[in-house]
């Protein structure tokens, strides 16, 4: 009820974005809604996004735990993040990080105790031409950062001093960054920055201008086309170019796919009755065939342990070939059991019998008696 006092319009303004019936594809900007009261995702906000949304708290704790950004816990005002990945790694990067640890005794994922700065160490920022760089609540903040220039950002966030980025958005909290996140304009005065790609990006561009190297016949102003109508034959055309064969009627890629897919599946069903002689029209499998003769209805018990006279002769000759050799299994022994393995099971039971009198020696508990043979 907290929440909702407070969340009920804006999260209303952010379902009203999305088609009738598709209000549960808004459960992502909710819970950055969410983040910009608490700022981490609590129980109180995963009940309040279910109860909006008409789901169950269990499907939006399973998004809210998949995804890094929603944080489960209290958050510091700001996050700041290093990228300790592959190239910001090789340029530096995780000794910012280790730097900044031991500066601020917190380590990943944790905050300061004046609940100021939440350290974390961040797989991938998106900006190698500027590595290592440094983030503070989303926003690029450091470029080509150093352990002592880091070290100076975070003190001055902690003492409440104006800090300006490298490039991006003048600083904010991480709960006013969460508001922009959940779909809402940034309304503070020259919040948004008007600058340019920096020389890092713009250094391919750069060395093609320099060495001569561009696209034959590029222009800038050429319009982009736009795809056709999906109902326009014209626009099947080109979805899917390849002429018909032999005069049939083209039936575009995904109707192709699927008509191979339906012969595949035929074609394994035909080969794999091949030889089976069948009435009709049918074509079941023999094992379904025979298990259905056995018990035709679910209600009705299996037949399974009746006499060889009482069970149902099957009606295929090479079924009825092969359970004509199968020997019938009697009491207590499996089909099939010869008169020599008969022996073996008596005369080892007989020499366990024996052993309870001969045994000598106590230890040996698994050992049994008789000659190697026998063994």
């Amino acid at each position: 009820m907290p929440l909702a006092e407070k969340l009920l319009e804006p999260a209303l303004e952010i379902i009203a974005r999305y088609p009738i019936g598709r209000s549960r594809s808004a459960l992502l900007p909710l819970l950055h809604l969410v983040q910009t009261e608490e700022g981490h995702v609590s129980p109180r906000g995963v009940a309040f996004c279910a109860e909006v949304l008409g789901i169950n708290k269990a499907q939006v704790g399973a998004v809210a735990t998949f995804y890094t950004m929603y944080k489960r816990r209290p958050t510091g005002e700001y996050l700041v993040s290093v990228c300790t990945n592959t190239l910001c790694n090789v340029m530096g990067g995780q000794e910012i990080y280790d730097q900044l640890s031991e500066h601020l005794g917190v380590g990943h994922d944790e905050t300061t105790t004046d609940g100021r700065v939440t350290l974390e160490h961040a797989e991938c920022l998106a900006a190698c031409d500027y590595a290592p760089v440094v983030t503070v609540n989303y926003d690029f903040t450091l470029d080509e950062a150093t352990p002592e220039g880091t070290v100076g950002m975070v003190e001055k966030l902690r003492s409440g001093e104006p800090v300006t980025p490298s490039r991006g958005a003048r600083v904010c909290s991480l709960k006013e960054m969460q508001f922009q996140l959940a779909g809402f304009a940034d309304e503070r005065d020259g919040a948004v920055a008007d600058g340019v790609a920096g020389a890092p990006t713009l250094r391919g561009v750069t060395l093609a201008q320099q060495h001569g190297v561009a696209v034959a016949d590029f222009n800038l102003d050429t319009p982009i086309t736009r795809t056709k109508d999906p109902k326009d034959e014209s626009a099947r055309a080109v979805k899917d170019p390849s002429p018909a064969r032999d005069g049939a009627p083209h039936d575009g890629k995904l109707k192709t796919a699927a008509k191979k897919a339906v012969g595949a599946v035929k074609e394994a069903v035909t080969s794999r009755h091949a030889g089976a002689e069948t009435a009709g029209e049918d074509v079941k499998d023999p094992q379904t065939r025979t298990a259905e003769q056995r018990n035709p209805t679910t209600g009705e018990p299996d037949r399974t342990g009746t006499t060889t006279a009482e069970q149902p002769v099957p009606t295929n000759p090479a079924e009825a070939s092969g359970v004509a050799q199968n020997a019938t299994a009697g009491d207590g022994k499996p089909a099939g059991d010869t008169q020599r393995g008969e022996s073996i099971v008596s005369e080892s039971n007989a020499g366990q019998k024996r052993g309870r009198t001969r045994r000598v020696n106590p230890g040996q508990q698994s050992a049994q008696p008789g000659t190697e043979e026998k063994k």
